[in-house]
């Protein structure tokens, strides 16, 4: 695959190779495309919003399950903030980051 980017108006063209189980008759090139997409959709839209929005790879826990647990509430977090909110995770993190009442409330059942 051939990806091109363009950051501060330089452009830069990397090559990537793959390699999958998938039988040739079921691996298109449009499918291959689609199964690349989707993996960085779940990449972006997890581990990106973790650390992104969360600052995970901030962090220096290192204890014994310390950083894992932290992953698991981070993880817990996000899906609240989907399930419950309109706003996206950085909006609605920002908000109740300068009004942590609203947060209790919104675990509590209060809104």
């Amino acid at each position: 695959m051939r990806r091109s980017r363009k950051v501060k108006g330089k452009e830069t063209v990397e090559v990537v190779f793959g390699i999958t189980s998938l039988p040739r008759e079921k691996c298109t090139a449009d499918r291959l495309l689609q199964l690349v997409r989707s993996h960085w959709g779940i990449e972006n839209r997890l581990f990106g919003a973790r650390d992104v929005t969360l600052k995970e790879d901030a962090c220096r826990v290192r204890t014994g399950n310390a950083a894992e647990n932290l992953a698991t509430i981070r993880n817990l977090v996000l899906a609240m903030l989907r399930r419950l909110t309109k706003s996206g995770d950085t909006t609605a993190i920002r908000q109740f980051g300068f009004h942590p009442r609203k947060a209790i409330d919104l675990v509590l059942g209060r809104q």
